[in-house]
């Protein structure tokens, strides 16, 4: 079988996230299968335009952004398709991130949509007017034009969500979500308390709340510190230096690290913070658990599928003081902090990417 998957990004990309590890998871084990596997994606400083990796044929050109119109990754993929591949595949994934490729008016082989989250208020975090309102029209539309394709999604959150748009029940499916594991010798907890956030620096997932949280409870929790592993733009990452130390909270900006390196510190770490307003899954937290390290999220979509309060982390409404509240928790009780940890790491090993694979290509199959 050939499949044609489009997206915004790649696994090399430098703000690759959880949606990029999950494509790559699953398309380099269709390779495995014995199907041929090109992916189209956005191009970005000192890429290759073309690049093979584990088998997937990887082609890279546009731009990310959407109002770039015709230099946009969007527009370029239709190019793409018109001149190499029409006719000459099985299948076409359609990935959706706040807006999908539109294959549905182009493509004349079978479409599978993957809605690994819907956006909604995320329109108005992320962007001004109007691009917000017009953002959030379109999201509407397209998802009501795609109600009859069939559509993989990463939680049963998103999948009520997709409900609510009105696509059918029956029309989505749901991918059993798998992690990346990586081998670690073994590492003590931080002597000093100490919590890790891992992620893009950006107002969608809750960093600035994380800072005010750690103020608020090392007020509880003496010499509490925290490590913010990430990267965004260069005017936020600076206000967000001013904003810890406006709070008074000791933390270390590690910035990019290798897959290594951020296992190490997250088994190292007590607890991780993943305040995100919205998550498709949240893959964050499975991995933290597989070394032993318990979350405290926000209640929010995606997350709370990922933890059951009180067992494998803490879940918490959606504002800094609360967040304070779930972080003092992992302090006060140590047998509770103990059992955690343990479950944490039990509650990791239902994650394989095998599982996903195969789930997806019985999907494209039919």
């Amino acid at each position: 079988m050939n499949i044609f998957i489009l997206n915004w990004k790649d696994i090399k990309h430098p703000h690759a996230g959880g949606a990029e590890v999950l494509t790559h998871e699953m398309a380099k084990r269709f390779v495995k299968e014995g199907h041929r596997v090109t992916l189209f994606v956005s191009h970005f400083d000192d890429a290759k335009e073309k690049e093979i990796i584990d088998g997937i044929k990887i082609i890279r050109s546009g731009k990310l952004d959407l109002r770039a119109f015709h230099n946009s990754v969007h527009f370029k993929a239709y190019t793409y398709y018109k001149k190499n591949v029409q006719g000459k595949t099985d299948v076409v994934i359609d990935e959706v991130h706040g807006m999908p490729f539109f294959t549905k008016f182009y493509v004349k082989e079978k479409v599978v949509a993957l809605i690994c989250e819907v956006a909604d208020d995320i329109w108005f975090r992320m962007f001004s007017f109007p691009w917000n309102i017009l953002g959030w029209l379109l999201e509407r539309i397209y998802l009501l034009l795609y109600r009859n394709v069939p559509i993989l999604t990463i939680s049963e959150s998103t999948k009520k969500e997709l409900e609510k748009t009105g696509i059918p029940r029956e029309n989505i499916t749901i991918l059993p979500m798998g992690i990346t594991r990586v081998k670690i010798n073994a590492i003590k907890k931080e002597k000093q308390p100490t919590l890790i956030f891992v992620g893009r620096l950006n107002k969608m997932k809750g960093i600035e709340d994380a800072i005010i949280a750690v103020s608020e409870a090392q007020k509880t929790i003496k010499n509490l510190h925290i490590w913010i592993v990430g990267k965004g733009e260069k005017a936020f990452m600076e206000y967000l230096n001013k904003l810890a130390k406006k709070y008074r909270v000791t933390a270390t900006f590690w910035q990019y690290v290798s897959q290594q390196k951020k296992f190490e510190l997250m088994a190292r770490a007590h607890g991780i913070v993943v305040p995100s307003v919205r998550e498709g899954f949240g893959l964050i937290v499975p991995e933290a658990g597989s070394v032993g390290t318990p979350a405290v999220v926000y209640d929010a979509h995606g997350l709370r599928d990922t933890v059951r309060d009180g067992v494998n982390g803490i879940k918490v409404e959606k504002s800094p003081e609360a967040l304070a509240q779930g972080i003092e928790q992992l302090f006060i009780d140590k047998n509770k902090y103990k059992a955690m940890c343990a479950t944490a790491k039990k509650y990791s090993l239902r994650y394989n990417w095998d599982n996903t694979a195969k789930t997806a290509l019985t999907i494209l199959k039919k």
